[in-house]
Parts: structure tokens; C-alpha cells; sequence
């Protein structure tokens, strides 16, 4: 069936532009004005919105297989479709952890049965993802991963790391780090960016494609910024709280706990510097739901994480787009196009024979952010009750309407 998206304006990484787009069997056909030779079979009219590409984000926990109660793959990809986004990349804490291919094709079988929307699932660094010897069969998992991580604890060992390095070069894979020195607590900085810096060297000397998690420090900032300028093969990302909140505005709720934790408002400014200079090339929302009792023990008691995926996009274009910060291109850039390009994931471009992963985005939407109302069965985020303007309201993920607000 050929659909038509008509009216609205198209916004890319370029700018915002009047135009149409046409889409057959789940691939853009064309973008621009509608040949009137083209015979469609459906229109979606777009006016007063904006079409853009659906957005991707490369850190995400599904929970599914192993926690079931926190989350599963079937509400965590409906709670992404809300949010606009089109591909996620799911990480391997799980249980089994994907180290080796029996677990990774449990994983696999649920996505292919549940997924509303492109499901990527990341290999595990380390056996069992525990961050120390020996490493996973990164072999077997490289054809359907789209990088490893042991996201959750960062590999301990340096010889550790630069085998896994070396043997994800080999394989073409980037290695994607949380970064925390398990010698420090995790409220120090040093935890984190001891380690960014430790990965660094390492990257630089393996010559590994290298990524850092959820950047939350001036220092972490700084280290990538200046392999950068060296010539490091790394990328970066942070999430919408450390860029919108800093740890003046925690309170005792679980709410308010994640790893890394809240930093301090001069680490948010580094942040939104880096952001700004292309030192942090993109925003993922490290969406981490757990279950109501998990998060009701206070700041002290609850357990680290929150859920993102459906608060990312409109509380980043209240505060960032609507606050002057940066332009609604700049927005799709960091949660779509840049990670797509890095990952190699589908959507690399709004163009004719990609994939048809398209929101349209209702920048005049008025609304409270509402944890009752989420598909993920996650309950947690730091921003409930906060007043936004502007969401997705439609998600179109291989030419199918997976969502329509």
C-alpha cells in the first residue's frame, strides 16, 4: 500500500523544510513534492505538525527474559512507540545474560514474537556480563548484536578490557562502556571518569571503536573531548536528566536514584556544553524500570534506575528547543540521526530507500507528565508532574502506525 504523508514540514539534521513523503511497503520512496502521477492508496495529512525520523535510542533495559515483573519487551517497545521512537538497543543484564548464543536466542525469540518496533540487543563483554574474566563468546553473538556492553558495572580489569577491545576491532563491534571503578563509591566522580579515562588510552591504543554511557561529569566531558581532538575513535552519550537536573533538585524518593547519580550543576553545564560542541554526540535515555515496591524505599532503600522513554522526547523539547538551546534539528540529530550512523542502525537519513520510521511531532502539544499513563510498567522518573509542550503523536516504524496519540 502506498501511503502518503502530505502537508506539515520535514526537519533533518539540515533544517526544516515543506515537503511530502511517500512510502510503500514499509521504504520511503520519495521525499518532496508528490509527482501527481503517483496513484496512493492512503494520505496522512501533516499540517501543523513536523515529520521527522523516528528516534532511536542505544541504551535501553527490557528486562525480558529474567525480570518479566519490571518489564517486558511487548510494553517497553508500546512505552518506545509512545515516545517516538522507531529502533531501541537493548542491554544484556539480563537473565540468561546474552554471553554466548543459546542466551542470545532466547532473547531473540521473544523480540521476533513481541517487538512493536526494531529491537537491536547488545552482547555481553563478559561472561555473564559480571565486568571480570573471562570474556563472553563474542564471536558467536557479533551477526545479531549491535555492539557489547556490560552495562551495569563497568569491566574492572585493564587487561580485561583491552582483550575485549582487541577482539571487537577484530569483529568490527564497538564496545560500549559503563564506566564506574567499583574502588570508589558511585556518588564519586572519579568513579566514572577514572575509568572513561583508563577506556580511552585503551581505545587509542587498540584502535577500537569506543563509546561511553550515560556521561554525567565535567571531568568524563573533558577526557572525551580531548581523545576527540587526539584522534580516538570514541562517540558518547548522556540522558535527558543529567542535562535537564542537577542534585540540588533530588529529594528522599526512589525516583530521584540512578547510576550515575544526579551531579552537580556545574557537571550539567559541562554537559550541555558538550552537547553544544559535539563532544556528546548523542542522547540516550538509559530507560531502567523497575517494579513499585523496588523504587518505594526512598533515595537510600530503592534501587538504581528510571524510565525515560516516554518522557525523553517532549521534556527535551520544552526545555531545550522551547528554552533556546538548541533548534528541533539539532534535537533529531542527537536522539535519531547520530546514533543511527554509529550503530549502523536503520534510518540513517530521511531519504528514498530507507526504511518508512517516521514520527510526526505536534509542537504545540500542552500536557503533564503522567506515570499512570505510561505503557512502560515502569513507574519511575524524576520529572512526574512536570508540564511539557510539544510530543510525538504518531510513530510510524517500517511503513506500520505502531502508535497514534
Amino acid at each position: 500500500m502506498k501511503t502518503l504523508l502530505e502537508g506539515g514540514q520535514i526537519v533533518t539534521a539540515e533544517g526544516i523544510r515543506e515537503s511530502g513523503i511517500l512510502f510503500e511497503d514499509g521504504i520511503i520512496i520519495a521525499v518532496g513534492k508528490h509527482p501527481a502521477s503517483h496513484q496512493v492508496d492512503q494520505v496522512i495529512h501533516c499540517d501543523n505538525f513536523f515529520v521527522a525520523p523516528g528516534l532511536k535510542d542505544v541504551h535501553v533495559h527490557l528486562r525480558e527474559p529474567g525480570f518479566a515483573y519490571k518489564e517486558t519487551i511487548r510494553t517497553g517497545t508500546m512505552a518506545a512507540a509512545r515516545g517516538g521512537y522507531t529502533t531501541v538497543c537493548s542491554m544484556p543484564n539480563l537473565d540468561p545474560v546474552p554471553s554466548c548464543r543459546d542466551a542470545l536466542e532466547k532473547q531473540l525469540a521473544i523480540i521476533r514474537r513481541d517487538a512493536v518496533i526494531r529491537v537491536i540487543p547488545y552482547g555481553a563483554i563478559t561472561k555473564d556480563g559480571r565486568g571480570r574474566a573471562p570474556l563472553a563468546d563474542m564471536e558467536g553473538l557479533s551477526p545479531d548484536v549491535a555492539a557489547f556492553s556490560d552495562d551495569g558495572r563497568g569491566v574492572q580489569s585493564e587487561a580485561l578490557m583491552r582483550a575485549a577491545m582487541e577482539k571487537a576491532r577484530a569483529l568490527g563491534k564497538i564496545i560500549v562502556a559503563h564506566c564506574e571503578d567499583e574502588r570508589y563509591p558511585t556518588q564519586d566522580p572519579q568513579s566514572e571518569y577514572l575509568q572513561v579515562r583508563r577506556d580511552l588510552a585503551l581505545a587509542k591504543e587498540t584502535g577500537c571503536r569506543y563509546h561511553v554511557c550515560h556521561v554525567s561529569t565535567a571531568a568524563s566531558v573533558e577526557a572525551v573531548r580531548a581523545a576527540k581532538r587526539e584522534g580516538v575513535d570514541v562517540t558518547c552519550e548522556t540522558a535527558p536528566h543529567y542535562l535537564l537536573l542537577c542534585d540540588e533538585d533530588t529529594a528522599d524518593e526512589g525516583r530521584f536514584k540512578m547510576n550515575p547519580p544526579l551531579r552537580t550543576a556545574r557537571d550539567k553545564e559541562a554537559l550541555l556544553a558538550g552537547l553544544l560542541d559535539g563532544t556528546i554526540d548523542m542522547i540516550a535515555t538509559d530507560h531502567a524500570p523497575h517494579s513499585l515496591p523496588e523504587k518505594a524505599g526512598g533515595f537510600r532503600d530503592s534501587l538504581f534506575g528510571i524510565v525515560g522513554l516516554e518522557t525523553a522526547f517532549p521534556m527535551l523539547h520544552t526545555h531545550l528547543v522551547r528554552g533556546g538551546v538548541l533548534t528541533l534539528s539539532q534535537l533529531i540529530e542527537k536522539m535519531s540521526l547520530a546514533p543511527a550512523r554509529r550503530f549502523d542502525l536503520p534510518g540513517k537519513d530521511l531519504a528514498a530507500g530507507e526504511p518508512a520510521d517516521l514520527i510526526l511531532i505536534d509542537p504545540a502539544a500542552k500536557g503533564v507528565i503522567r506515570p499512570e499513563e505510561f505503557e512502560s510498567m515502569g513507574r519511575s522518573t524524576p520529572f512526574a508532574g512536570e508540564a511539557y509542550t510539544g510530543r510525538s503523536v504518531m510513530t510510524i516504524c517500517a511503513g506500520r502506525v505502531v502508535h497514534q496519540g
